[in-house]
């Protein structure tokens, strides 16, 4: 699909003004002759509707929006739902069914709209024990007993991110043995931000080589999900960490905006809009957020819930900082020198050490220092 924005026109803006006029985000149709029109009543309902889902807010329909707002059209029997391995399908309505499954016990993994392999096999197990054919097909009858099952629980696909507690519970507070996979954004021919004589897919490349090395150094198995000369996609990305079995996933940027005055690091983490949110990836993007706003002097932007494949598609908790604008004189300045990169990857590596540490032994944000790491692990290994 073409990218759309304010001034197209066509079928496919009268398709997404029938989609958020659907979602009461715009009036309903009245065959006014401008209805193909992407004018500014339609950006500020796409811009609500981007907020809503944890999408870049930025009022163009480009492909993720695009995917959302057509996943928002379908409601849990409106199609019939199953596995598909070129294509998988995705929506509300696979959203709603993995929160059914799940809320009636059964593992349908994390709650995301895409209807795979967790998802196919938590249906089986339902049509099974309902004594309907296991085709992990969801179709009329097993829609039926979904509804017939229904009753009001906790909401939000919980137990799945309960779960991710727990693995991180009993994981312990060592970092010994932990693997991360550490995810520089960009690379290869694309450079990502490039402003003032920097380039973001070689600050990111610089970091987390430095970030490897201090998580080398405590024990942990740190994985580089690419080459300095290559750019996956997300997906690929996402499925670099699946097959290495990561226990964590952390995603470097920089950022940019036409402002000069635009700063400041932010950390992301999966989040949809509908009250579902990594509880661990929330944990650790507060962590990562504090301690490297605390050590650089860099505005504290905040943490915010996104609904990125790199986060809907990766089965570890995962987290995104934008560390800088490369187009604020003073951020870019920063990310320049070679010591405050060493200060960020240190105060990434303490975040990490709290998550695990859970409150066990945990000193005031920005204190804690990677000689106390060192030692801690010594201490826990005697």
């Amino acid at each position: 699909m073409r990218v759309l924005r304010r001034g197209d026109a066509g079928p496919d803006v009268a398709e997404i003004r029938s989609i958020l006029a659907g979602m009461d985000l715009l009036p309903p149709v009245t065959g006014t002759d401008d209805y193909d029109t992407f004018d500014v009543a339609v950006e500020h309902a796409v811009r609500a509707f981007q907020q809503r889902r944890g999408l870049m807010t930025d009022g163009i329909v480009g492909p993720a929006t695009f995917q959302a707002l057509k996943g928002a059209s379908y409601h849990l029997g409106s199609r019939p739902l199953s596995y598909m391995i070129a294509s998988p399908v995705h929506g509300d309505d696979v959203f709603t069914l993995q929160e059914r499954l799940t809320e009636l016990g059964f593992d349908a993994g994390r709650p995301d709209g895409y209807f795979g392999p967790a998802t196919e096999r938590a249906l089986k197990t339902f049509q099974r024990d309902m004594r309907l054919t296991p085709d992990g097909m969801c179709g009329p009858a097993t829609i039926r007993e979904l509804h017939r099952l229904s009753s009001p629980r906790a909401r939000g696909g919980r137990p799945v991110f309960l779960r991710e507690q727990e693995q991180v519970r009993q994981a312990g507070p060592r970092l010994r043995g932990k693997r991360i996979v550490i995810d520089p954004g960009h690379g290869g021919d694309d450079l990502g931000v490039v402003a003032g004589g920097l380039r973001e897919a070689d600050i990111a490349w610089d970091l987390a080589r430095r970030l490897e090395g201090r998580m080398k150094a405590t024990g942990m198995e740190a994985l580089i999900s690419r080459g300095p000369n290559h750019s996956p996609t997300e997906l690929e990305r996402a499925k670099f960490a699946n097959d290495a079995g990561a226990d964590l996933f952390l995603s470097l940027h920089s950022d940019k905006n036409p402002s000069p005055r635009a700063q400041g690091v932010a950390s992301f983490h999966f989040g949809n809009g509908n009250g579902t949110t990594s509880t661990v990836g929330e944990l650790l993007a507060g962590f990562i957020q504090r301690e490297v706003a605390a050590r650089t002097g860099l505005q504290d932007n905040r943490t915010h819930y996104k609904s990125w494949d790199i986060f809907t598609r990766t089965r570890c908790p995962a987290v995104r900082i934008e560390i800088g604008y490369l187009t604020n004189p003073d951020d870019a300045r920063k990310l320049g020198d070679p010591a405050f990169r060493d200060i960020v990857a240190e105060g990434i590596l303490i975040a990490v050490k709290r998550l695990y540490l859970l409150g066990e032994g945990d000193q005031p944000t920005g204190t804690f220092t990677f000689a106390d790491v060192l030692a801690h692990e010594l201490a826990k290994a005697e």
